[in-house]
């Protein structure tokens, strides 16, 4: 069995709606709104998709969008890359759709590509592909 150590991820967001927008519009997906995990938080959670019956395994990550005090967009010390079949138009789609290019397409040779672009909340994102 393959293991892999990460099991989720929270993109904090100041915006819920405009986070919402940016993140369905990028990958074309539509995320899902979660309950607090705790009676009396106030938190605000949209997950993307994920497999439910395997969800936070050893087979890969969940994440979400979080809207909660204490936590703030923007700049961070993590950077979280999603998969895509061609990094550069999801890099072009961020940039139109109230996002930015940070780093544009480059050759991490054997391993593909990358880019990384701001969300519309400020944080940096990574894409990656291998075309």
């Amino acid at each position: 069995m393959k293991f892999n150590p990460v099991v989720h991820f929270e993109i904090y967001v100041d915006d819920m709606d405009r986070a919402r927008a940016f993140y369905q519009t990028l990958f074309n997906i539509t995320l899902e709104a979660m309950p607090a995990p705790a009676p009396g938080l106030e938190m605000e959670m949209w997950f993307f998709p994920m497999d439910k019956e395997n969800g936070m395994n050893y087979y890969g990550a969940g994440g979400s969008l979080i809207k909660t005090s204490g936590y703030a967009a923007g700049r961070g010390g993590t950077l979280v890359y999603f998969g895509c079949d061609d990094c550069a138009v999801l890099a072009e789609r961020a940039a139109a759709n109230g996002g930015s290019i940070h780093q544009p397409k480059m050759s991490i040779g054997q391993y593909g590509f990358c880019a990384v672009v701001r969300d519309s909340e400020g944080n940096l994102i990574g894409l990656h592909s291998m075309n």
